[in-house]
C-alpha cells in the first residue's frame, strides 16, 4: 500500500511533469485532522491550471487512488483536488497569492522531493 506521503510526492511530481511551478508538499499531519499533506502548485495560465490537475488526477489514480471531491473546474484558474490522505491545489499565480496557503500554514514543515528523472520514477531522494 503506498504511504499518504508517497502519493503526495507522485502528486508534486506529477505537476512538476506539466511544468507547474513553485510545487510545495506541506506536513499538516499535526496541524489539522482532515488530512496529512498539502500539494501546492502554480500553472500559468487557466489551460496549463487545468493540465496540471488532470495530470495529478492520472498519475494518483495510476497508484489505485481517488479524488472524493474536485472544486474549481468551472472557472479553471484553481483546483483542488482531495484525496483523503492529501489535497492538491493547483493555482493561477493570483490565485495562489490570494489565498496565501504557504502563509496560512507555514508552521508545516515542507517536505523535501525531486522530479522524477524518467517518466514513472517513483522513487525518492
Amino acid at each position: 500500500m503506498t504511504s499518504s506521503r508517497e502519493l503526495a510526492i507522485a502528486a508534486a511530481r506529477a505537476a512538476a511533469s506539466k511544468n507547474a511551478r513553485d510545487i510545495l508538499v506541506l506536513d499538516v499531519s499535526e496541524l489539522i485532522v482532515i488530512t496529512d499533506y498539502f500539494v501546492i502548485a502554480s500553472g500559468g495560465s487557466d489551460r496549463q491550471v487545468k493540465t496540471v490537475a488532470e495530470e495529478i488526477e492520472r498519475s494518483v489514480a495510476g497508484l489505485g487512488v481517488k479524488p472524493v471531491r474536485r472544486e474549481g473546474e468551472s472557472e479553471g484558474r484553481w483546483f483542488l483536488l482531495d484525496f483523503v490522505d492529501f489535497v492538491a491545489h493547483v493555482f493561477r499565480d493570483q490565485e495562489r497569492e490570494y489565498y496565501g496557503l504557504e502563509r496560512l500554514w507555514r508552521d508545516a514543515p515542507v517536505i523535501s522531493w525531486e522530479p522524477a528523472d524518467e517518466p514513472g520514477q517513483a522513487s525518492e531522494r
